[in-house]
């Protein structure tokens, strides 16, 4: 295989490998796409891109980074977001949707809006990870996550529901950056003592079940996706080459 040649994943062909992957563009209302994504997505696929990725599409408004982030938790947001799809694949390219929460880096503001919306937990909610303690000085103390009462696994498949019925070909699923699913992956966040917590195999746990619960809802004939970050950068962290080795708090 040659670097511009076809190539298939499932029942998807890319005609080249020249993909356009997500940039968060903090121009949504509501987290609904307007003409703002239309023009940016769609000039991606005129410029040839083979597959056209969304920023991180919020699965819930408490999982946004910002309150002008894209949305995909309620079905309103489905005909805009299908009026994109449409078009792109007009251009000969595959919509792809990337389905994310923010975790701790929730309930910010967007570049150059005033920081008093992130402090407000009236406005902004508070965030969730895996243990409740901040990202950084400043911050609010997040709640700590719990199964029983987490309904994001819940958000995620019905997210990726919508996204068929919106005409995405791709989808993939967040967990890198900082966002919730790597705070559960890193043991420098993830300082849990129950079974999502402490080894390698607890700490993949949610993650593994969050791609079994996505991929019962999204068409087999259409590729899944998982976004990781290979490496914390710090000792102890979390890396893909040898995760069991990592520190486990």
């Amino acid at each position: 295989m040659h670097l511009f040649d076809e190539f298939q994943v499932r029942e998807v062909t890319l005609a080249q490998p020249h993909r356009c992957f997500s940039m968060c563009e903090y121009s949504s209302t509501d987290g609904f796409a307007a003409d703002w994504h239309l023009v940016h997505l769609g000039s991606r696929a005129v410029g040839g891109a083979s597959l056209v990725f969304t920023e991180a599409c919020a699965v819930s408004p408490e999982g946004r980074i910002s309150p002008e982030d894209l949305g995909i938790w309620k079905d309103e947001h489905i005909e805009p977001l299908a009026r994109i799809t449409r078009f792109i694949r007009e251009q000969g390219a595959i919509p792809g949707i990337q389905l994310a929460h923010a975790g701790r880096k929730e309930a910010r503001c967007a570049p150059g809006k005033a920081r008093e919306w992130y402090r407000n937990p009236k406005v902004a909610g508070r965030p969730s990870r895996p243990a409740p303690f901040p990202s950084r000085t400043g911050i609010r103390i997040p709640r700590r996550w719990t199964k029983a009462g987490f309904g994001d696994c819940q958000s995620l498949v019905a997210a990726a529901r919508r996204a068929c019925q919106a005409g995405f070909g791709v989808v993939e699923i967040h967990s890198a950056h900082g966002y919730l699913l790597h705070e559960f992956l890193s043991p420098l966040s993830n300082q849990r003592r129950d079974s999502y917590g402490g080894s390698f195999e607890n700490r993949r746990r949610l993650v593994c079940e969050v791609v079994t619960a996505v991929r019962r809802v999204w068409p087999e004939s259409a590729p899944l996706f998982l976004r990781i970050s290979a490496t914390d950068w710090i000792d102890g962290g979390w890396d893909w080459h040898n995760p069991s080795n990592s520190r486990n708090l």
